[in-house]
């Protein structure tokens, strides 16, 4: 759907804004470290989406032996007892004064105690490495850093097992002019630093920020809770953790890295651990990279999906509707087959919406965390050729990459205001095991989205899936949006002069994070696109997906939707797949609950649909009804009843020896249903019914196995070509409409219209044995 999103609190920061319009500027680069690559000449473009990214933790994080080193002893180390305001040092290489504690040498120090207003200040001249053992100490400082790394080679703190250690700050410091502004964090290390150990960490930074390295930030084990008046964790060059227990409360971002200016750091690399973030902001956020292999992650932004703007959809005649306010799902979302039926459409919510999350804190905080500005702009993630109006507030993004996310495994709970998952360049998904709720996009890329493996289930969203070319390769994914369920939209806009070649890097120098996600070359089963005027000359065949009356619409652009494996449900109150481009299907198992309003479709795609494999059953309104084009290799019948069917009823086909081809039970109110299963011939003869019982199994409403019974016979008829479109008085053929671009206009039947039919109808019931699909 095109459409114009104007939301209540949702506005691009001023500094992301100028970032983005400085990237559109700028002149072609080429890395040899490409995740994705977009190649352009004139007006073609040729895109292909690999199946596997090879990015782990591994491949971007190494570790050295003193970021494991957890030993110490008496007798080769500083003891630095702390005593209210004083400390008493035992061994050399350490000094107190006025409160604090000065560490001069390399070496091992050994704090206990507590020390309530003072400071922890590290500051080797020969850059060695300082091993701090926090063994049962409590710091506080009320008007600077508890710990201030000032200089060192390196800062390796661990946490000694069986104890409990706290460290905070005060609400207001004190600095030496009005130009300095570090520290800012209750532990600020301008080295690298690293904590390891398997005792317990509180950190409280009441100012600004918990804890901060301005190089890179290793968490290796331990059980680490902060609390900060803005972000919780943040490493400039890297946040690298490896295992531990994480609890963050914080106002800002929960974990981040910010190094913008080398594309070879700004990463966070997460191998394991447990994570629970409740976040203002976004949740773990990347300047480059985000990678995870494993671990288990609880994570809230901005106060959940409930705290989202309200969005309002541009209708297919330029005016708004179809829109939900928050994300949240519509009434008619669907019940089980035996329930009730589904309420009637809701009425639009007004445009109002909070902005949760704000950091009201004193301290100075990053322009990114506080700027709240009002702009009109061209929205890339929305349809390209859709003019975006948003109110943005900060972002509030569950896990949040500049360039590729890629997630490996683990298990995610996420209620997030804006996007659960993000990437202004490519997400990859190998595994993992998801449960979101998204007041926005559950997952989505600029770019590349694509699904290798795992469970993904969306139960709230806006739209579900979004990129400008998605993939499914393999996993189980389950997705409900108010608006539309998978949207292939955005990325790059061509036009006839432009001619580039471009290349987004991932952050990683390995050779194994080279693995191209997108490349120029075409693999089975991955994407490629068209050039325009080859798209102009299928305008005819494209618009054959379509049914009569249809609409003149936007000319398809390169984006792309392809299905290659693996199975995915959508409950769509928009459109239930959504291609600017076109949809091909390879493999897999999709089952579409589309929409009940006639300003959307089941499926809805400008370009083709083009199946060749795999199972799809989509139902849903008779107004914007598509079927696949006709140069499928792969059969579909495409039926609208002459009458909308109550949510649970169910429908039926077999062949004339009363093999299953489809049962199903669309979990809402539905006119149109469309079925490609590879047991449909191209000159097959079949017989629909309506209503009726399974004595099968239902998975998502589709039955397999089992005994149909009980049902109406709507139509009997004779297929023709490969895409059959049928009503109730047998076989009609679908026509271009008004004309227009390809695929771009309002279809369906609405049953009992005069036009060329063939077949019979018959009220006979109809018994039969399903058979599994």
């Amino acid at each position: 759907m095109k459409k114009n999103i104007i939301t209540g609190s949702k506005l691009w920061s001023i500094a992301l804004i100028t970032s983005l319009l400085a990237a559109c500027s700028s002149p072609a680069t080429t890395s040899t470290t490409a995740n994705a690559t977009t190649s352009t000449t004139g007006t073609t473009k040729t895109v292909s989406v690999s199946k596997q990214t090879s990015v782990k933790y591994a491949d971007l994080v190494s570790l050295d032996a003193d970021d494991t080193n957890i030993s110490w002893s008496e007798a080769d180390s500083t003891a630095i007892k702390l005593n209210g305001t004083t400390a008493t040092v035992t061994g050399s290489g350490a000094k107190a004064a006025n409160g604090s504690v000065t560490i001069s040498e390399a070496g091992t120090y050994v704090l206990s105690g507590e020390l309530t207003d003072g400071q922890i200040v590290v500051n080797v001249a020969d850059k060695g490495t300082v091993h701090l053992v926090l063994n049962g100490a409590t710091i506080h400082d009320n008007d600077s850093a508890a710990i201030y790394i000032q200089k060192a080679g390196k800062a390796v703190i661990t946490l000694e097992k069986g104890t409990q250690n706290t460290v905070s700050d005060g609400k207001t410091y004190v600095y030496a002019d009005a130009t300095t502004d570090e520290p800012d964090a209750a532990i600020f290390s301008k080295a690298d630093l690293t904590f390891n150990g398997a005792g317990q960490l509180t950190v409280t930074g009441n100012y600004n920020e918990g804890i901060t390295s301005k190089d890179d930030l290793k968490i290796i084990s331990g059980n680490i809770s902060v609390k900060a008046a803005d972000d919780g964790i943040k490493g400039k060059d890297m946040v690298a953790i490896q295992a531990g227990t994480i609890t963050i409360e914080a106002e800002g971002d929960g974990i981040k890295s910010t190094n913008d200016t080398d594309t070879t750091k700004g990463f966070v690399a997460i191998a394991g651990g447990t994570f629970d973030i409740q976040s203002g902001n976004d949740g773990i956020q990347a300047e480059t990279a985000l990678v995870t292999d494993g671990g288990t992650y609880n994570i809230v932004t901005a106060g959940g999906s409930a705290n989202a703007p309200a969005k309002v959809e541009e209708g297919p005649f330029g005016g708004g509707g179809g829109g939900w306010g928050g994300g949240t799902p519509p009434t008619d979302m669907g019940t089980p087959p035996d329930g009730e039926p589904p309420a009637d459409m809701p009425e639009m919510p007004n445009n109002s919406g909070t902005n949760a999350g704000a950091n009201t804190n004193g301290a100075a905080a990053s322009s990114s965390a506080n700027t709240t500005t009002t702009t009109t702009t061209t929205d890339n993630n929305a349809d390209a050729d859709t003019a975006t109006t948003a109110t943005e507030s900060t972002s509030a993004k569950a896990l949040k990459a500049g360039t590729d996310l890629t997630v490996n495994g683990g298990t995610y709970t996420i209620d997030s205001m804006d996007d659960s998952l993000h990437s202004n360049n490519n997400v990859t998904v190998n595994d993992g095991t998801f449960n979101i709720e998204s007041g926005d996009d559950g997952i989505h890329a600029d770019q590349a989205l694509t699904v290798n493996g795992g469970t993904i289930t969306i139960a709230k969203s806006y739209e579900g899936l979004e990129g400008a070319m998605i993939t499914l390769n393999d996993g189980d994914v389950d997705v409900t949006a108010s608006d539309d369920g998978v949207n292939a939209a955005g990325g790059e806009t061509e036009t006839a002069t432009n001619t580039a070649a471009s290349t987004d890097s991932a952050t990683t120098a390995t050779d194994a994070a080279t693995t191209s996600n997108i490349s120029v070359t075409e693999t089975t089963g991955t994407t490629s696109t068209t050039d325009q005027a080859s798209q102009a000359q299928g305008t005819a065949a494209n618009q054959q997906g379509r049914g009569p009356g249809g609409m003149g619409g936007a000319a398809a652009s390169n984006n792309e939707f392809h299905i290659n494996g693996g199975s995915l449900t959508v409950n769509a109150g928009g459109d239930g797949l959504d291609s600017n481009g076109s949809i091909n299907m390879t493999g897999g198992t999709v089952i579409v609950n589309g929409p009940t309003n006639s300003g959307n479709g089941a499926l809805d795609y400008d370009g083709t649909f083009e199946i060749s494999g795999g199972y799809l059953v989509a139902a849903g309104s008779s107004g914007m009804a598509q079927g696949t084009s006709d140069a499928s290799t792969q059969n579909t019948i495409v039926m609208t009843f002459p009458a909308t069917q109550k949510a649970g009823t169910l429908v039926h086909v077999q062949d004339s020896e009363g093999n299953n081809i489809l049962t199903f039970a669309p979990a809402k109110d539905y006119q149109t249903v469309v079925v490609s299963s590879p047991d449909l011939a191209k000159d097959g003869s079949y017989v629909i019914y309506s209503s009726g019982t399974s004595t099968g199994k239902a998975v998502d409403g589709l039955y397999t196995d089992g005994t149909y019974s009980g049902g109406t016979q709507v139509v009997a008829f004779q297929s023709t070509s490969n895409v059959t479109w049928v009503n109730e008085s047998g076989v009609t053929t679908a026509n271009t409409g008004m004309g227009g671009s390809s695929g771009g206009g309002q279809g369906g039947f609405g049953g009992g219209r005069n036009r060329s039919q063939s077949g019979a109808t018959s009220d006979s019931t109809g018994t039969t044995t399903d058979s599994a699909k």
